[in-house]
């Protein structure tokens, strides 16, 4: 095989949630074949859906991911709310968003810490770190662990939380718990800023590429957009989160289980880089000025930068936590009734999870059973962006040795942290 000539056949990307293979034919220089196959097999969620009392659906569907499992179930909730005419009290809201807050931060911590930084520091795991900086990963684990304990102390659990319920909780967090996480959240501060250090340290090793291409995220003219707002786009007015599938007009492509997603081009992307651009002004200050140490503009376009982002986002999910237990306390915490009055209807709610915007949209009938489900993953939206950032990367970079092609598009990849079976649903095939 001549130089100009690389086949790459890189089955079950590592690093990432599921399974997903990348296929390179280069022959005499020219691109001939450049594939994101996504090979996961379908988990069928909106099938099991029907037929479930609406009190089961957010336990049911947290179930889809095991690292997203805490936006699920709040999406779950908010569509069931909806459907049901409830509005939650601002406690309930409060307790929700800071419980989003943790999974953001436990989540981007895990990725960027556990699964990107071994890229930057030219290694093949997290393994060989703890000899080479034992530092580095001494603050991610205890970065890590902070967050899962957030999510213990609101969510009763770390994955797939228990207390989050319709309308309500069934258990609150005592008064001298979110004391001391807040105390605990103030001090890892330090910590975050050496994560920053560290990958100021190591940006470098970034790949340089871009490709401009479509952004959506929730938006809000309140605050940062993590739990409410409308459906923004790069490209477009916001549109109301109940004309979703105006947004996502999903389709089916030969070399994936997952549904690809487009809008206004033939793809988009979301997460945490989608967000930054479309909410930096109402990042917290002190996430700002890591966005500027690291280099992170609103004008980025390297699907690389969506690690810088979210690096930004566990800064503001720190401030923004501590800001919600000091309204918390400051209220202070009520028992309060979470019942409801049963009543047919559809419901269809948005939130975003660390991949990106997530969609959960339910029908009742009379008696509170679901009987249509639709849940929009991000990772199937990001789906579309991720194979034509892979086929413009590649021209750029097939003059390479095959072993540096193979790794850049591995980084590329988990740039976009995906949660590849999250993404893979059921798909009706009519037969005419």
């Amino acid at each position: 095989m001549s130089p100009a000539t690389k086949k790459i056949e890189l089955h079950h990307v590592t690093r990432v949630e599921g399974h997903g293979n990348i296929y390179v034919d280069i022959e005499n220089g020219a691109v001939k074949r450049c594939q994101w196959a996504v090979v996961e097999a379908p988990r069928f969620f909106e099938a099991m859906a029907i037929g479930r009392k609406w009190d089961e659906l957010n336990f049911l569907t947290s179930r889809i991911c095991g690292i997203c499992s805490i936006g699920h179930q709040l999406a779950s909730l908010k569509a069931t709310e909806s459907a049901m005419a409830v509005k939650p009290s601002e406690q309930t809201v409060l307790l929700r968003k800071l419980l989003l807050l943790g999974e953001n931060l436990q989540s981007h911590i895990l990725h960027v810490g556990y699964l990107v930084l071994p890229d930057l520091a030219g290694v093949g795991s997290v393994i060989p770190l703890t000899k080479s900086n034992p530092a580095a990963v001494g603050v991610v684990v205890r970065l890590h662990r902070l967050a899962n304990e957030l999510c213990d102390i609101v969510g009763g659990r770390t994955t797939h939380p228990v207390r989050a319920v319709v309308n309500g909780f069934t258990m609150l967090p005592r008064p001298r718990e979110l004391v001391d996480l807040r105390k605990r959240l103030e001090a890892s501060i330090d910590d975050l800023q050496a994560l920053v250090n560290v990958l100021k340290s190591v940006a470098g090793n970034l790949p340089a590429f871009e490709r401009d291409t479509e952004y959506v995220a929730l938006v809000s003219n309140s605050e940062y957009a993590l739990y409410d707002g409308l459906v923004g786009s790069t490209d477009a007015k916001p549109v109301a989160v109940e004309d979703y599938l105006k947004v996502t007009n999903e389709y089916i492509v030969p070399q994936s289980t997952a549904k690809y997603a487009k809008y206004h081009r033939a793809s988009y992307a979301v997460g945490a880089l989608a967000r930054y651009k479309l909410n930096h002004a109402k990042l917290s200050d002190p996430a700002r000025k890591v966005a500027s140490e690291l280099g992170l503009t609103p004008d980025a376009r390297s699907p690389f930068m969506n690690n810088i982002a979210q690096v930004v986002e566990t800064v503001d999910s720190v401030v923004e936590a501590m800001n919600i237990i000091d309204l918390l306390l400051m209220g202070g915490l009520k028992e309060e009734p979470s019942a409801l009055k049963v009543k047919a209807g559809r419901g269809v709610a948005a939130v975003e999870v660390p991949r990106g915007i997530l969609f959960h949209d339910y029908t009742y009938d009379e008696n509170g059973i679901c009987v249509m489900a639709n849940c929009i993953i991000p990772t199937n939206q990001n789906h579309a962006n991720i194979q034509l950032d892979m086929e413009k990367l590649v021209d750029e970079i097939k003059e390479e040795p095959r072993e540096a092609i193979e790794l850049k598009l591995e980084m590329l990849v988990r740039s976009y942290d995906p949660c590849i079976s999250c993404s893979t649903h059921m798909v009706k095939v009519r037969w005419l």
